[in-house]
């Protein structure tokens, strides 16, 4: 990709920005002033800009310990966001939520900056399944939860689950993993059967489980390909 673009694209400023911070020698490439600002460069090259390491990278993957409080949105007039939580350098780039939750819900949420890797993780044709605890009131019909069902969605339209494994954790708490992710399903699961969610947290997309040291609000960049295991 070209510097100019690079650069902009992490907010260093427009494409004439970048021409005019070459022409002042501002910037390196690789420990060599470049005056040129349409030259190629690659994830592997090192860019400086006033002596500065740029971070830059064509892929990346961050695992954020979602709290409550928090809603998965790039922007919102009323509640904070998970982007809100994102900062330097990865907020430098435009961000990609791969699984939303509910502002209540904790736990596990990816963010990337490719969104060819989101769709791979949300599209309901990749089968990647999601784990929840929960902890709940009532008494849980296990044979129910497990088995198909129909609930609302979003739009108040019918759709048929594709069933649930459960595992009973003890009084009133399981692990239930589902492979899709449609609105409230867990919760409407859950009434379905009787029961009231009072606290929910994911805990694994896939292949990749939340790391029990991640504190609530905390992130850490991981390998994606955890996620082609």
């Amino acid at each position: 990709m070209r510097l100019d673009r690079v650069l902009a694209n992490l907010n260093y400023g427009s494409r004439n920005d970048i021409k005019e911070m070459c022409k002042d020698k501002r910037i390196m490439v690789n420990g060599n002033i470049i005056t040129d600002s349409s030259r190629q460069v690659f994830e592997k090259d090192e860019i400086k800009v006033d002596g500065k390491i740029v971070f830059h990278k064509d892929l990346f993957l961050l695992m954020l310990n979602k709290p409550d409080g928090f809603i998965c949105a790039n922007k919102d007039n009323l509640h904070k966001t998970v982007i809100d939580l994102i900062k330097e350098p990865y907020n430098r780039y435009e961000l990609n939520i791969c699984g939303r939750l509910d502002i209540d819900t904790h736990g596990l949420v990816l963010i990337t900056n490719s969104g060819k890797l989101m769709h791979k993780i949300i599209s309901p044709n990749s089968n990647i399944d999601k784990t929840y605890y929960v902890e709940y009131t009532g008494n849980i019909n296990k044979t129910a939860l497990e088995s198909q069902m129909e609930l609302l969605d979003g739009n108040n339209e019918l759709y048929t689950t594709k069933g649930a494994k459960v595992e009973i954790l003890g009084d009133n708490k399981c692990n239930i993993t589902i492979s899709e992710g449609k609105f409230h399903q867990v919760k409407r699961m859950f009434e379905h059967i009787n029961c009231k969610v009072t606290y929910l947290k994911r805990i694994r997309i896939g292949n990749i489980v939340l790391d029990d040291n991640l504190k609530e609000g905390d992130y850490i960049e991981i390998d994606y390909n955890l996620l082609m295991c």
